[in-house]
């Protein structure tokens, strides 16, 4: 069965078909309850389910992840929900230092299933803490995996994925892209959950990238081929492990590689990226794999957001200058 709903309702009701599907499943965060979140993402689910599986926390970001640590100890499924990407360095500590770890410290015989929901990313108008891309931080952490959904159809499976998994999951949702419609397929997910995906075919060049910016890709990718260039998109789906196979393959094919994100580009899951398909693909390149990426400074005022994010017009040139090798 195929509906149309955003992003944001397609996570509510994969959230609502996990714990409907496990009475360990539970969700906490802060203003997650009667509010149903910042973004509405857990709306009606504390109606539905109680106050004992979804629960209203402190703003204590580490008291909210070492709960939830202690709560998979004791066989429970853990959902937070961290309320803007930047308010998640208070629990940084006790998700790298102590949720990572846990599972290799009790030589794999204790499970850490935990799931951290992280708005994140910018295009919403917002004030320091409130866009930011933290993920290079955890890809870069042994024992955490980590998820970031394009569409709703994604957000819908991957989240019910993530609840599933034993091992601890960064969950990190497009905040911009919460309001942004699309097909969801109930039925079936239809792809791995750690797989990338080409969303758009071409023959020239390759657009790589995760999470919101997809849909940048997709807008660039369009423009492209009206100017007589056919251009390939990938979506990372999954930056912790990433699925080298997809994009190996389009580099072999295309000859040229560009990679975005919003993220700065040091040291970054766009680095990494752009390092592995150079190994891999080297003798097929015709030109070096190009990177764009917010730039390496603190996320600026809202007025200057369009200024510091990737836009058409950014990707494009990269897209000319790969060309023009």
């Amino acid at each position: 069965m195929t509906e149309t709903m955003t992003m944001a309702k397609a996570l509510n009701e994969g959230l609502r078909a996990a714990m409907g599907a496990n009475d360990r499943v539970l969700l906490m965060g802060e203003d997650i309850g009667p509010l149903g979140g910042v973004f509405r993402v857990t709306e009606g689910l504390q109606s539905e389910f109680g106050d004992k599986r979804v629960l209203d926390t402190p703003l204590a970001e580490s008291g909210i992840v070492g709960t939830a640590i202690g709560l998979a100890m004791g066989g429970f499924r853990p959902v937070c929900e961290i309320q803007f990407d930047g308010f998640i360095f208070p629990g940084f500590d006790q998700i790298t230092s102590q949720l990572a770890k846990l599972t290799a410290r009790h030589e794999g015989t204790l499970q850490m299933p935990v799931v951290i929901r992280v708005p994140y990313g910018g295009h919403i108008g917002a004030v320091e803490h409130h866009q930011e891309s933290p993920e290079a931080y955890f890809a870069h952490t042994p024992g955490l995996r980590l998820l970031s959904p394009a569409t709703p159809h994604d957000a819908y499976w991957l989240i019910q994925e993530a609840i599933a998994s034993n091992d601890p999951v960064m969950f990190f949702e497009p905040k911009s892209r919460y309001w942004q419609k699309g097909e969801v397929d109930r039925e079936s997910s239809g792809i791995a959950t750690h797989a990338s995906r080409v969303v758009r075919e071409g023959t020239e060049v390759t657009l790589v990238g995760h999470g919101a910016i997809v849909s940048t890709l997709l807008q660039a990718a369009e423009l492209a081929a009206e100017e007589g260039t056919s251009v390939e998109v990938v979506d990372l789906r999954s930056l912790s492990p990433i699925d080298y196979d997809p994009i190996v393959a389009s580099a072999q094919k295309t000859g040229r590689v560009v990679v975005v994100q919003e993220a700065p580009g040091n040291v970054s899951v766009g680095s990494e990226v752009a390092a592995t398909v150079t190994e891999r693909a080297f003798y097929s390149l015709e030109a070096p794999v190009l990177r764009v990426s917010g730039y390496d400074l603190p996320f600026p005022p809202a007025k200057l957001e369009s200024v510091y994010l990737p836009s058409v017009d950014r990707i494009l040139d990269a897209v000319d200058r790969a060309l023009a090798y």
